[in-house]
């Protein structure tokens, strides 16, 4: 898998539910803005704040609105092991292109052959289906080598098909990049980082942003495969200009509200996050006209070959 995929929000009513009936609308909108896919209930889709049901019925809705060549990733990483083997369970049943899971949170693995041991047996759900390791330990307090896990888990996990790598060492990118003659797909998910990946020699990015901002980075990777680097790290310095911008106002709830400026509301967040509220909602708007962030993503923008 290559390109731009999305870590797409989970659309909720103002009561807090699910609003399933939005997915198709944000399919739409990401497969015209040219992204390949989506990594659906990862951090950005609230995953650990949804229910076992909730979860299968999201990632249910995603696969039912996908059209052919849309890649959809389920995550399915969930404190308790047995859960987090139902829901890859559940991915492959219904037929997602793969699964990712991040470690558990509170009881942690606490060395490689321990959290190697722990993916590996909850692959055994999803035995056909290609497994991703969701590396983010800002989130999970796992920080263990990556490329250490390759190479264990080349061993010892049949289904294993590269690393979520949310993390801003890009040494250990480089080298998980390279493992084995790259073996492994490693897709980048530092939004902020995306150009020195693609110097490292990333192809594929997991990222929130590309929800509503995918034509900031087209254009950032049209410039770095011509060899413009200038344009290149213009458009870098203009989606990090448009984090930083959001971020003041708390980064999930932001970007929740920025989708809803775009006209595709995706509701509030759940507890303990604050959704924004309504003077809050016109400072960010203000805000992001400041940086004329709707002129830079209004157009679709064709990815680069």
């Amino acid at each position: 898998m290559q390109g731009l995929i999305a870590a797409p929000f989970t659309p909720m009513t103002e009561d807090g539910g699910l609003a399933l009936d939005q997915i198709e609308a944000l399919t739409e909108h990401l497969v015209r803005h040219r992204v390949a896919g989506v990594f659906v209930c990862g951090t950005t889709g609230e995953s650990l704040s949804l229910t076992v049901e909730e979860r299968k019925a999201v990632l249910a809705a995603w696969i039912a609105a996908s059209p052919s060549g849309f890649d959809v990733i389920a995550h399915v990483g969930h404190p308790v092991l047995a859960e987090a083997q139902e829901l890859a369970r559940h991915a492959q049943v219904i037929g997602a292109r793969a699964i990712g899971a991040m470690p558990p949170t509170f009881f942690r693995p606490q060395t490689t052959p321990d959290l190697v041991e722990y993916c590996r047996v909850l692959c055994t759900a999803a035995p056909d289906t290609p497994f991703y390791y969701y590396h983010i330990p800002s989130m999970t307090g796992v920080d263990l080598p990556m490329y250490a896990f390759l190479e264990e888990g080349a061993e010892r996990i049949p289904t294993l098909a590269g690393l979520k790598f949310t993390h801003d060492d890009l040494v250990e990118f480089d080298r998980c990049l390279t493992f084995d003659g790259g073996r492994f797909d490693v897709f980048f998910g530092r939004d902020e980082l995306l150009l020195p990946s693609l110097v490292m020699g990333g192809v594929a990015a997991v990222g929130s942003t590309y929800n509503f901002a995918a034509p900031i980075y087209h254009r950032l990777i049209n410039a770095y495969r011509a060899g413009d680097m200038d344009a290149a790290r213009a458009e870098q310095r203009l989606a990090n200009e448009l984090i930083q911008t959001f971020n003041r106002f708390g980064p999930l709830p932001a970007q929740k509200a920025i989708m809803a400026l775009l006209g595709l509301d995706c509701g509030p967040v759940r507890e303990p996050l604050r959704t924004l509220g309504s003077d809050e909602m016109d400072a960010l708007a203000e805000a992001l006209n400041r940086i004329r962030f709707y002129e830079q993503v209004e157009t679709p923008v064709t990815p680069g070959v």
